[in-house]
């Protein structure tokens, strides 16, 4: 299973927030590329980058913090927020990103999303399944859709999906522990690599979504607060 450590990009810099609440925001680091020099001198090598600016203003926003990181690391990098066009795609990927999360295109333009599943290869394009209490969720969680996440999932899974996150809103940045339930019942209906991500708190939460089987973990408040260290997800790596 992947560990992947999470660097949120606000105005510059890296920050956490709460259930998606820009005004929860709490800034852990002026400079993204310090953290993420960090994460790979712990032995991490794989990074969840997602651009908040991007979010905010619907287009891709931290391209320059995005090249840095891959230009000066050698992190395989996966990259999101502000996903909206073949242009931004085309600038992630530039950018040094080897894989693009996107959701909100997914939900609103869905031939869009599958024109780019086919252009770019389902190796590239994560499809990024945000829910709420089992409903998906889009425009950086502000808005809700009636869709369950399992049909979401299973719909795109049939279109040629490969690789999806799935990030139960309700518990991100909570340190509350992982949707796990819903998780296995994602995999037990779809074959799809599934990646796991809001509320992990500890290695126990980590050994809990490896035995659910998940083809991977993101990880980001944990880190930041102190409650897993580096060196352990290093470990496990």
């Amino acid at each position: 299973m992947r560990i992947i450590p999470a660097i949120d990009i606000l105005g510059g810099k890296c920050v956490r927030l709460t259930q998606g609440d820009f005004f929860s925001e709490k800034i852990y680091n002026e400079d993204p590329l310090e953290v993420a020099k960090e994460f790979w001198d712990n032995g991490l090598k794989y990074l969840h980058l997602v651009d908040l600016d991007g979010v905010k203003n619907k287009m891709i926003i931290n391209y320059k913090t995005l090249d840095r990181i891959a230009s000066k690391t050698s992190l395989t990098i996966d990259f999101g927020g502000g996903i909206r066009t073949e242009h931004d795609l085309k600038i992630a990927f530039s950018a040094g990103a080897k894989q693009v999360t996107v959701g909100s295109v997914a939900v609103s333009s869905r031939q869009l999303f599958t024109d780019w599943l086919e252009k770019f290869g389902n190796e590239r394009i994560i499809l990024g399944a945000d829910c709420r209490n089992r409903k998906i969720a889009t425009a950086g969680w502000t808005e809700k859709s009636e869709e369950d996440v399992l049909d979401f999932i299973s719909d795109y899974y049939n279109k040629g999906v490969k690789y999806s996150i799935c990030t139960d809103v309700g518990r991100d940045g909570t340190l509350k522990g992982p949707a796990t339930r819903l998780y296995k019942e994602i995999i037990r209906a779809v074959k799809i690599n599934l990646i796991a991500s809001g509320g992990i708190s500890s290695l126990k939460d980590i050994r809990e979504i490896r035995k659910a089987g998940c083809e991977g973990v993101i990880i980001g408040k944990a880190i930041y607060e102190g409650k897993i260290k580096l060196k352990e997800l290093g470990d496990l790596c």
